[in-house]
């Protein structure tokens, strides 16, 4: 067998359709990718499930390298436990505890190390989910910058959602304005006056309880790839078309003054506190009352319809028609 000379690119990690052709290539050299009752590398969805008993427990793993560290809204700390609190809840299931491990470099300030620690300490006590088991590794000055976090999570699946269940008629809704936390930590790096801060944030409060009510079929949280990725990821995964307007998806103000100034397009830039719902028309009422207690920038985008399938299209604010497409990398590397 030859050695294959192409080279692994930034565009492989971003959350467009780059990466997911080259994960979907490594996860097909993967034989067993699931448990004989439950669903893992065959589905690539947040989280994979496992039948214990009478029980489907979700599993969760992430690696987190944004840079900067510390970022309006708040840092890699905070960030990591939130991410993966958030894989976990959007399949449903109620987070249980976490592990956590750190790669730092040599020579990194311990007081930032702290500060970090700090920070995810903070987020255990306010969600009440613990860290149980860790690791920490050092390694030489050059070869990590700064620090690594990898986390991975378990939970109790508590309501039955996939992305492969989006029904046409369904309503698409998202939970809060896009794009905030890729374009204020974009602020951030390149020295930007904003008062732009990441949506970072832990979303089993307010999932814990969407699942009282029945109709939800999809739900996601729309991070690599922003708003843009997650639709299509639906799109495609569900076999549907997915219409949305443009004048309904809300972006503030400061996030499309970033986006204009780098040339990013928010709803192509990674959220880290957002909801994406398919849900049933008959309950949008409740589901979007429990959405804005949380939020008052919920807002309803779109429906779900049959064709064109795999598809996304966007109304334009001139009233035009095109398809938004997931991008192919990320403008900017190390988001989160």
């Amino acid at each position: 067998m030859g050695i294959s000379m192409v080279k692994i690119t930034l565009n492989e990690g971003a959350g467009g359709e780059a990466m997911q052709k080259f994960i979907k290539d490594l996860v097909s050299r993967i034989e067993l990718k699931k448990t004989p009752d439950g669903s893992g590398l065959d589905k690539l969805e947040d989280a994979g499930i496992l039948k214990i008993g009478d029980t489907n427990i979700a599993l969760t793993t992430d690696t987190y390298t944004v840079n900067p560290i510390f970022f309006p809204g708040g840092d890699i700390g905070k960030l990591a436990f939130c991410g993966t609190v958030n894989d976990l809840a959007v399949m449903g299931a109620q987070p249980l505890a976490l592990s956590l491990a750190f790669v730092i470099e040599d020579g990194m300030e311990k007081k930032d190390v702290e500060r970090i620690m700090d920070s995810i300490n903070e987020q255990s006590k306010l969600s009440g989910i613990p860290i149980i088991t860790g690791d920490t590794k050092v390694v030489e000055k050059g070869k990590v910058d700064k620090i690594i976090i990898n986390t991975a999570g378990i939970g109790v699946v508590k309501y039955d959602v996939s992305n492969y269940w989006a029904k046409p008629g369904n309503i698409m809704i998202v939970s809060g304005s896009v794009g905030d936390h890729g374009l204020s930590l974009l602020a951030k790096r390149f020295g930007f006056e904003s008062k732009l801060e990441s949506d970072c944030t832990c979303l089993w409060n307010v999932i814990k309880e969407l699942i009282k009510i029945d109709g939800i079929y999809s739900m996601k949280d729309p991070t690599r790839g922003g708003l843009a990725a997650c639709l299509n990821e639906i799109a495609k995964k569900s076999n549907v078309g997915i219409y949305v307007r443009e004048e309904n998806i809300p972006v503030k103000a400061e996030a499309k003054v970033i986006g204009e100034t780098l040339g990013v397009d928010p709803l192509q830039t990674a959220c880290e506190g957002r909801l994406v719902l398919s849900v049933d028309r008959y309950s949008v009422d409740k589901i979007m009352k429990i959405l804005k207690k949380f939020n008052q920038d919920t807002s309803i985008i779109g429906e779900v319809k049959e064709t064109p399938k795999g598809k996304v299209i966007i109304e334009t604010l001139s009233g035009g028609k095109r398809f938004l497409e997931s991008p192919i990398g990320e403008a900017y590397p190390r988001i989160c």
